[in-house]
């Protein structure tokens, strides 16, 4: 079996986490800023997790 490749697309937004959960990046937060509230951007900065449904499927794509 040759090595899995890692996807360069699944590089870039994703990374693990210590516990080796997969953290990602929200959507929404990059223009047309001024309608949503400060609140709603200020969650939106920070980071979260992939859900667990998927999170095997990331981890396959990133090569581990």
């Amino acid at each position: 079996m040759p090595k899995v490749k890692t996807k360069a697309a699944v590089k870039k937004r994703f990374s693990l986490t210590g516990t080796g959960k997969v953290k990602r990046h929200h959507a929404y937060h990059s223009h047309i800023l001024t309608k949503k509230s400060k609140k709603r951007k200020r969650n939106l900065a920070y980071s979260a997790l992939v859900d667990s449904t998927m999170e095997n499927t990331v981890k396959h794509m990133l090569g581990y």
